[in-house]
């Protein structure tokens, strides 16, 4: 199984950049290292990846497993909200 791509946007260093990235790395933890590739990607360092990606909000992260990409803004704060919006099964991750 190919390796599933979180890919977090954020703008420098950021209040709410910090905590979307402490967010990710919990949710990382929650799901296991198994078949996930994560990387955080800074717009302000990096402008042509979020202008090619589409990004138009920070902190956005990009979940893409090679059949689709689902979007969602914000910190992070919510694990379980952000599964479900992602559609991951936390307990087929474990």
């Amino acid at each position: 199984m190919a390796a599933r791509l979180l890919r977090l946007y954020v703008a420098g260093n950021s209040a709410s950049s910090r905590r979307a990235q402490q967010n990710l790395e919990r949710l990382r933890v929650s799901l296991g290292s198994r078949g996930w590739d994560v990387e955080t990607v800074d717009v302000l360092e990096r402008p042509e990846l979020a202008e090619s990606a589409r990004i138009i909000a920070t902190p956005t992260l990009s979940y893409e497993d090679g059949a689709r990409t689902r979007r969602i803004v914000g910190d992070l704060s919510d694990t379980a909200r952000v599964l479900e919006f992602l559609g991951i099964n936390e307990k087929d991750e474990a």
